[in-house]
């Protein structure tokens, strides 16, 4: 288990993460809909999970939680995995749901890269709520790419359906795609008994 902390004048965050747990997670940012995705995170990728929004701003908007939660809980998967001695470094995982399949590949570069959610027919609905818990793609992609660019991880996101122009809301869009998420990082995280040292020809990944 390790801890990650990050203070601000906008948020406080606190994590603890195990990599190698059995997907239990208590998570509290204070954005109902994140707090959900994170669960599915923990619980499909097998990783315990604590993290607890200690302040935040959410009485302006939810824009600086959301990436910090990120920022956090991409430092700690990056103190988690260590030096990387025998990791697979590779993760592809494809999950639906309804009439959506969220696919994702990553890769344990230590290059972080995310150009965003690539949606193919797809148009996302986002229904009204409270100010402080409203979520959206547009968010997704904040939390996705401070995760990538802290945890060193390249991550690639396709949502698809099958008919033209179709509408899903935001919960149908993104469940799918943060279960895949979880699939994917612990395929990628875990253990190659065929590898001995460090998954890459250079003989570090930084």
């Amino acid at each position: 288990m390790i801890e990650n902390k990050r203070k601000t004048k906008e948020t406080e965050i606190s994590c603890f993460l195990n990599i190698d747990g059995q997907g239990n997670a208590r998570i509290e940012t204070g954005i109902g809909l994140l707090d959900h995705m994170l669960e599915l995170f923990a619980f499909h990728g097998s990783f315990d999970l604590k993290l607890k929004v200690l302040k935040s701003d959410l009485g302006v908007d939810i824009h600086h939680t959301n990436e910090d939660v990120g920022i956090v809980l991409g430092q700690a998967v990056k103190k988690a995995l260590g030096q990387m001695r025998g990791i697979e470094r590779f993760g592809t995982f494809s999950v639906p749901m309804e009439n959506v399949r969220a696919d994702i590949t990553l890769d344990i570069s230590g290059r972080g890269h995310f150009d965003g959610i690539r949606k193919t027919n797809i148009i996302t609905a986002l229904e009204a709520k409270r100010e402080t818990e409203q979520y959206s793609e547009e968010y997704a992609n904040h939390f996705f790419e401070s995760f990538a660019k802290q945890s060193g991880i390249n991550i690639i996101i396709d949502v698809k359906v099958p008919a033209m122009n179709s509408f899903v809301d935001i919960h149908t869009e993104l469940e799918p795609v943060f279960k895949a998420f979880g699939k994917a990082l612990n395929q990628a995280s875990g253990i190659n008994p065929q590898r001995k040292g460090i998954p890459s020809t250079k003989g570090i990944i930084d």
